[in-house]
């Protein structure tokens, strides 16, 4: 007898790096379209949206693991603790955030709401048998590629923007250019 190729805790692997991609595409989006320069706390969010990518990465290529799991919700427990920061930074009625808006909430806000979204859904994929099938197709192979892009697309931003060290509270310009022109003679 055959295993069921279908797996609703695949699915919900899927789904869930689906938007962990969608959320970064639209960060990286954002910072190259409209220029809008990703803060410190901004960085920690991405930092812990790859945390979470990483770990629904292990679940798809590696088949459904607590422990990937565990470092999914880490990673989102992380990440909302820096949004609510944020969040927290910019109440004081009269302050008008940072950053862009995406229907009138800053997307520090958004990413609060996404991390909530992750934890539930690897909570209820963990609730769900896998079937222990650990090949989803070309779609997996394709968000796996992507969210590998995105990683390494954000790192490269990262270091121009802010070089090797601390990054500006409030950026403007991408000063890790003129790190690399000093160091390597750009």
């Amino acid at each position: 007898m055959r295993a069921n190729p279908f797996s609703f805790a695949g699915l919900g692997n899927l789904l869930a790096l689906l938007a962990v991609n969608g959320s970064l595409s639209y960060a990286f989006f954002d910072q190259l379209y409209f220029g809008e320069l990703p803060c410190p706390l901004c960085l920690l969010q991405r930092v812990a949206y790859v945390l979470v990518g990483i770990a629904l990465v292990l679940n798809i290529r590696f088949g459904a693991h607590s422990a990937h799991y565990g470092w999914g919700i880490l990673g989102c427990v992380t990440g909302m603790a820096v949004s609510l920061r944020q969040i927290l930074l910019h109440i004081m009625p009269g302050d008008a955030g940072f950053g862009n808006t995406f229907l009138e909430l800053h997307f520090y806000t958004w990413s609060f709401v996404g991390f909530i979204g992750l934890i539930a859904a690897q909570a209820i994929s963990m609730m769900l048998p896998s079937g222990g099938v650990r090949n989803h197709g070309w779609f997996a192979k394709a968000l796996v590629i992507w969210f590998i892009l995105l990683v390494l697309a954000n790192v490269f931003f990262t270091l121009l923007e802010c070089g090797i060290g601390p990054c500006a509270d409030d950026p403007v310009s991408y000063d890790g250019l003129q790190w690399l022109r000093q160091r390597f003679g750009i």
